[in-house]
């Protein structure tokens, strides 16, 4: 019985080191490969800048041309969009929300070769009546010749649901 305690406390502890927690963190290289995230926070802080204030002036060409060409939106309560010419109708639907002011904040970047991963929160206000929503996004960065397009872009409200009548 003792031997069996042993070789089991023996194989949790492999188990426990040999499954490195791969959770994201903040830091600036992919110890994998050496990754430096430093200048690629900064081009992907301004491609989120300009994303959010296109959706404010209505710069649909812009918020069409940022996805890549098999780009996927993953909005709240919908289906999957998949493809530019998809992408391009929903993109027009939010812009007719009316939006008045959208940031968003990147809290992690990480990635290696060719894709980013952009983890942060948003703030957006919209509609004639101001509606206030505040949530957190991920958005998938990939390099496509030489230029970071979004791959991916999913978001959540972080608001707590009000009840229907």
């Amino acid at each position: 019985m003792k031997q069996i305690f042993i070789l089991s406390l023996a194989f949790a502890t492999s188990l426990t080191i040999g499954c490195n927690n791969n959770a994201p963190t903040n830091t600036n290289k992919d110890s994998a490969s050496n990754f430096d995230t430093t200048g690629l926070r900064k081009i992907i802080d301004e491609k989120n800048n300009k994303f959010t204030q296109a959706h404010i002036v209505g710069d649909t060409a812009f918020l069409n041309n940022i996805f890549t060409q098999d780009g996927r939106i993953f909005a709240p309560n919908s289906e999957v969009v998949s493809g530019r010419s998809a992408i391009a109708a929903i993109n027009l639907e939010y812009i007719n929300f009316g939006i008045k002011e959208f940031r968003e904040e990147t809290t992690a970047l990480y990635g290696s070769g060719d894709y980013l991963i952009d983890e942060g929160n948003y703030f957006m206000s919209y509609g004639k009546d101001s509606t206030i929503e505040k949530g957190k996004f991920i958005n998938v960065w990939k390099k496509v010749d030489g230029d970071w397009k979004l791959y991916s872009n999913i978001w959540n409200s972080s608001m707590a649901l009000t009840p229907t009548k």
